[in-house]
């Protein structure tokens, strides 16, 4: 894989369908918390015909590693402004960002950043902006706990990737999937998985969300599992409301039937279907 350094840490990225380039936008996708670009391929290879498709790693996450000297910011913003830096390094002028998770808050911070570069911003997975305190507590101190046990020989626990594969989603993933969670899982860098949980889900950052969807130009849209119970339908639906869209009778929410906390896996066919309509519709 490439890699380039943005705002001085280095990112590892891959890209597809720039054979076929035209004078639309180019898809640019956000993973979410402990994953990587992978889970973003299937969906690049059904879309690369049609659109330009990037996909990378978050600092500190997949093969984005951080180096020893380098003691970066892992907040929303930061991210943002790192996902800002790839789109000028590789010089995308109109960019759809679509982010999964975590991705679709880094997304929202980008596009609020820059919206001269950012067309259009599709969230899966993805809302939030109502904090309760206890439910937060709970959620980083479980957070936490899993990253305290990390050992190398995990992956080599037998039958650890099927317990993975069936983390999260209303189906159970592929072994392909479980095993690359767990890589995944093992290989995040532990100031970036704990630094991104942590700054993620403070009191300030979870009630900054809805102000900045409330103020973005470009359309925005959420794909929401009816199934996940990581990010319930009722906060994609909280966070989508402040968006100018939602008041056309919530035009802006798509829910999906079936699926979990990882759409773009479980309900592959009908997301890239989605995103070629919303897409195609405001170019």
């Amino acid at each position: 894989m490439p890699t380039l350094d943005l705002l001085g840490f280095p990112h590892h990225y891959q890209q597809s369908g720039f054979g076929q380039r035209g004078s639309g936008p180019t898809l640019v996708f956000v993973h979410g918390w402990l994953l990587s670009h992978h889970y973003w391929l299937p969906l690049m290879e059904l879309l690369s015909g049609q659109y330009s498709c990037v996909g990378y790693d978050l600092r500190g996450f997949g093969a984005s590693q951080s180096p020893d000297h380098c003691r970066p910011n892992y907040d929303l913003e930061a991210y943002g402004r790192d996902l800002i830096d790839l789109l000028e390094k590789l010089n995308i002028e109109q960019a759809w960002l679509v982010g999964h998770s975590l991705g679709g808050s880094v997304a929202i911070w980008a596009a609020h950043l820059c919206p001269e570069r950012v067309k259009g911003v599709i969230c899966l997975n993805a809302g939030g902006g109502i904090y309760l305190k206890e439910e937060f507590e709970k959620f980083r101190s479980a957070g936490e706990k899993l990253l305290d046990f990390r050992p190398p020989w995990l992956a080599k626990l037998p039958l650890l990737d099927l317990a993975f594969g069936r983390f999260m989603v209303r189906k159970p993933l592929g072994r392909q999937w479980g095993r690359q969670r767990l890589l995944d899982f093992l290989r995040a860098d532990d100031r970036a998985a704990r630094g991104s949980l942590l700054e993620s889900t403070t009191e300030a950052a979870v009630h900054l969300l809805p102000k900045l969807v409330a103020e973005l130009p470009q359309p925005m849209y959420f794909l929401a599992g009816k199934n996940d119970r990581v990010m319930e339908l009722q906060y994609v639906k909280y966070l989508a409301s402040f968006h100018s869209l939602f008041a056309e009778l919530g035009k802006n929410v798509v829910e999906i039937e079936d699926c979990g906390h990882f759409a773009m896996l479980e309900q592959l066919p009908l997301v890239a279907n989605k995103l070629q309509q919303i897409v195609g519709t405001t170019l």
